[in-house]
C-alpha cells in the first residue's frame, strides 16, 4: 500500500509480512523496518513512526538499512588499489557516516518481491554517488520465520572495487517502557575498537576485560557512561552463529542475535531526543531504544588489521542476521 511520497514525487510503499508469531511492516523508503510485533506482547519491539513525514525530517535511522558503507569513515577519505576517494562528509562536517547524506537508508528502494511472510527490496547505486566508486546493485530481504525469527539478508554486487558494509539499524525496546533501563545485554565480544573524540577508530582494538564494554556475561545496559562503540566478535565474516542476547526484565521478552558479521555496533540511544511522537503516540527521549548493528568494523578500509570491507567485481557481498524472539 502507499505510505507516503518522496520529495521527487516517487511513491513510498508499506508492506505487512507475518509468520512465526511476528508481524512486521516494511517501508520501501530506506528499506526500513517500521514496526515489529510479537504475539502475546502488546508494545512494538522497535522505535518508529506511524506516519511517513517524520522519517524524512526527524529519524535517527529508525529501522533503516545503512550503507553503502555503514558507520564512520575518518575524514571521509580512503584508498583502494592506490586510488584515493573522498566521500560525503555528513558527520560533524568532517567525517562520513552511514553512506552519506543520501545513503541507502535515506533512499527509496524498489520492492522486488513480496509474500505473506517475506519481502525483498532492491536498489541501484551509480558510480560516483556520495563519492563511492563502482555501480552497485544491492538487495535487502526480510522474513518472519517459524520460531519467532526475524531474518535479515543483505547482498550486493559491483562492477568496480568499492566499499560495501551494510547494517540493519533498528532501535530495540523489548518492554514498551520510556527507556531501556530494565534491559540486559550479553554479547560475545572480547575486544572493542578504540575511538578518538570524533568517534573515529584509532586502529587499535582493546581487550574489554574489566571495562564498560565487557558484555560477555549478561548485564544491564544502563550506566552512567554512554556507549556508541563497535564490539569485536571476530576478525572476519563467519558462518551464521549466535552472537548475543538482549532481554527485558520488565516484560520477559528476549531477543537472541545471530549474525555472520565480525562486529556489532552498540548504541544505547543516549542522544535520542525525537520531537514527533513515535509508534502509538510514544515519546522517544534519551535511551528510549538500543541499536545493535551487526557489521564490519567502522573505518575498516583505513586500518590494515581490521576486517576487509572492499567488494570487488565477481564477488557477492552476503550478510545474514537473525533476531529471534521469545517471551518467558
Amino acid at each position: 500500500m502507499t505510505f507516503g511520497e518522496m520529495p521527487d514525487g516517487s511513491t513510498v510503499e508499506r508492506h505487512r509480512i507475518e509468520g512465526g508469531g511476528l508481524t512486521a511492516h516494511v517501508l520501501s523508503y530506506g528499506a526500513v523496518l517500521q514496526d515489529l510485533l510479537l504475539a502475546g506482547h502488546d508494545a512494538p519491539l522497535v522505535l518508529g513512526f506511524d506516519d511517513f513525514a517524520p522519517y524524512l525530517t526527524d529519524s535517527p535511522y529508525f529501522g533503516a538499512t545503512a550503507g553503502r558503507c555503514a558507520n564512520r569513515i575518518g575524514e571521509g577519505r580512503f584508498e583502494i588499489d592506490g586510488v584515493s576517494y573522498q566521500v560525503d562528509q555528513n558527520f560533524q562536517n568532517r567525517h562520513h557516516l552511514h553512506g552519506g547524506a543520501k545513503g541507502v537508508g535515506k533512499r527509496n528502494w524498489t520492492v522486488e518481491s513480496v509474500g505473506s511472510d517475506r519481502i525483498t527490496l532492491r536498489i541501484e547505486l551509480a558510480d560516483g554517488e556520495m563519492g563511492y566508486p563502482g555501480n552497485m546493485v544491492a538487495r535487502c530481504s526480510f522474513a518472519c520465520l517459524e520460531g519467532g525469527v526475524f531474518d535479515v539478508r543483505l547482498s550486493a554486487e559491483t562492477d568496480a572495487p568499492t566499499l560495501c558494509n551494510f547494517a540493519h539499524h533498528s532501535y530495540w525496546n523489548l518492554d514498551g517502557g520510556a527507556t531501556t533501563d530494565d534491559h540486559l545485554l550479553q554479547l560475545d565480544a572480547d575486544r572493542v575498537t578504540v575511538v578518538d573524540d570524533g568517534f573515529i577508530p584509532t586502529g587499535e582494538s582493546r581487550d574489554v576485560t574489566g571495562s564498560r564494554y565487557d558484555f560477555r556475561q549478561m548485564r544491564p545496559i544502563k550506566d552512567t557512561v554512554f556507549i556508541d562503540h563497535n564490539l569485536c566478535l571476530s576478525d572476519a565474516r563467519m558462518d551464521l552463529r549466535k552472537i548475543g542476547v538482549l532481554m527485558s526484565k520488565a516484560s520477559g521478552v528476549a531477543m537472541e542475535m545471530r549474525s555472520t558479521e565480525p562486529g556489532c555496533q552498540v548504541y544505547d540511544g543516549f542522544k535520542l531526543d525525537v520531537k514527533p511522537k513515535g509508534l502509538g503516540g510514544r515519546s522517544y527521549g534519551a535511551n528510549a531504544g538500543v541499536a545493535l548493528e551487526p557489521q564490519i568494523w567502522p573505518d575498516a578500509v583505513n586500518h590494515d588489521t581490521f576486517p576487509n570491507a572492499i567488494l570487488r567485481p565477481g564477488e557477492i557481498y552476503d550478510q545474514h542476521t537473525q533476531f529471534v524472539f521469545s517471551k518467558g
